[in-house]
């Protein structure tokens, strides 16, 4: 099993949502983060004062899945989430060693 972690900007998520839908995918969990990466924040101005935001707002993303169907997930995260401009994100993919589902107890892929 896999976990598939993807930070991307939050006008986004519906298309990434609706993408992953597309291939099966139902369960997902969703976080609004802050952070940043080669945007290095900007300026903003409040009451005609300029002050400098560090964290940018984004949305973490986070599936598990079968190893059969990662690969399909990050093509179909990609192609939802690219703006093609600085700051669309990342991708983060790692092995998962057990899933236990608390209500019913099932583990492994019965879990998901």
């Amino acid at each position: 099993m896999k976990k598939i972690e993807a930070i991307i900007k939050p006008f986004k998520l519906e298309e990434v949502r609706e993408a992953l839908s597309e291939i099966g995918i139902n369960g997902l969990t969703v976080t609004e983060v802050k952070g940043f990466g080669r945007q290095k924040g900007h300026t903003e101005l409040y009451r005609g004062a300029e002050y400098v935001v560090d964290f940018l707002p984004k949305v973490k993303v986070e599936v598990v899945l079968s190893d059969e169907v990662a690969d399909q997930a990050v093509e179909a995260i990609v192609k939802a989430a690219r703006t093609g401009k600085i700051g669309d994100g990342k991708i983060f993919v790692s092995t998962v060693d057990q899933v236990l589902r608390i209500r019913t107890g099932e583990t492994g892929e019965a879990a998901i």
